[in-house]
């Protein structure tokens, strides 16, 4: 009782499922975040999480449990469900949600995003560079002119359906009868079948809600069809203005982050290319590896300690 009397209005500390205890804001509150650490203690240099398309935050809860305490991690609950910043071309209302919340920070952070997350990051550091230490991408490319070219011309013609995962996100099941059937169905879709155990939990925990008698995705599918219909084919600045580190870690056997990605990072002044086995979610596969080469390229930066290369 003494801890909760000494929480602001609007928080609550609730178990984890991994022992751990969260510090939540209710999602109910406009500026909602979440802040994930095993104490209220506050800490230096935090992370700042965006998620991947359809994957609520609390989905990656055992990275950030991996995390803590040394890096408190920071997050929305969800992406693109604010109506203040609903899904627009490009992604640049989402890039101001983010904004919003990092302007609110009293120190700069750690920006690590996965797939859509990243570039949210990368794009937000652009703009704002003074509100970053660095930025992490998880699967998630830098776009070259090429790609970008493409992507405008897909928009254009009507075939952007078939060149991002809008066109397999239509007409996908949202509703399930329980649990049980729910678990049964995802984990035997290609895209779940290597989470780790905790991680299948934690998105059947946090990425369905009661419906009635039923369950259904909380992550709202037409936003989630909507923010890929409107990926980037504009960018803030050139990732030579980039004014700080930048690391872009792929699943070794990802196909969203390819060579020519690669090359473009290397060519950056302070931008690395990093690889971790896995595929797209490898973050939501191998969690426990992932946050110990985040805390070692945070460790570098910060003048800490080495980091081995990832081949």
């Amino acid at each position: 009782m003494g801890v909760l009397a000494c929480l602001p209005s609007g928080l609550a500390i609730v178990p984890s499922f991994t022992g751990r205890f969260v510090i939540a804001v209710s999602a109910w509150l406009p500026d909602n975040l979440l802040i994930i650490s095993p104490k209220p203690a506050a800490m230096t240099h935090p992370v700042f999480f965006a998620h991947a398309n359809g994957f609520p935050s609390a989905t990656y809860g055992k990275l950030f449990a991996a995390l803590a305490p040394d890096y408190p991690v920071l997050h929305l609950p969800q992406h693109g469900h604010d109506p203040r910043f609903p899904v627009n071309d490009n992604w640049s209302n989402l890039v101001d949600e983010l904004l919003h919340h990092l302007e609110q920070r009293d120190q700069p952070v750690w920006g690590v995003g996965h797939s859509l997350g990243g570039v949210l990051h990368y794009h937000a550091a652009l703009l704002r560079p003074e509100l970053y230490r660095g930025v992490v991408m998880l699967d998630s490319p830098v776009l070259t002119l090429a790609d970008r070219i493409v992507i405008r011309a897909a928009k254009r013609f009507g075939f952007i359906d078939r060149i991002t995962p809008a066109g397999r996100t239509l007409g996908r099941r949202e509703e399930f009868a329980d649990l049980s059937e729910a678990r049964s169905y995802f984990a035997a879709k290609s895209l779940f079948r290597r989470f780790d155990p905790e991680c299948l939990d934690a998105y059947l925990q946090h990425g369905l809600h009661g419906n009635g008698q039923s369950l259904r995705l909380r992550f709202d599918p037409a936003t989630e069809i909507s923010i890929y219909r409107s990926v980037p084919h504009t960018t803030p600045g050139r990732p030579q203005q980039l004014q700080v580190p930048l690391a872009m870690i792929r699943g070794r056997h990802s196909r969203v982050v390819l060579p020519h990605h690669a090359r473009l990072i290397r060519r950056m002044a302070r931008g690395e290319y990093l690889t971790l086995p896995g595929g797209h979610m490898f973050p939501l596969e191998r969690p426990q590896d992932t946050a110990e080469l985040l805390r070692s390229l945070f460790q570098r930066w910060s003048g800490q300690a080495p980091v081995e290369a990832c081949a």
